[in-house]
């Protein structure tokens, strides 16, 4: 008779799922019209990003602008 559990799979590890790597937390409390301001440009974005990747790339949007004198 077979075996109902092939002795080949591997078991499943236990625990959360692998992220995105280690990073530093950076918690931040915002009010409610810079939300507003931030929702309202992730909306125009194709891929709907969610909050937080909004933030990063708004971030990283900021940093790559070069200054005004």
């Amino acid at each position: 008779m077979a075996r109902s559990i092939p002795d080949d799979k591997k078991p499943k590890r236990r625990g959360r799922p692998p992220t995105t790597g280690t990073g530093t937390l950076v918690a931040q409390r915002w009010h409610a019209d810079d939300l507003k301001t931030i929702d309202a440009w992730r909306e125009r974005q194709g891929d709907q990003p969610d909050r937080a990747e909004a933030v990063r790339r708004l971030v990283r949007l900021g940093l790559t602008v070069k200054a005004k004198r």
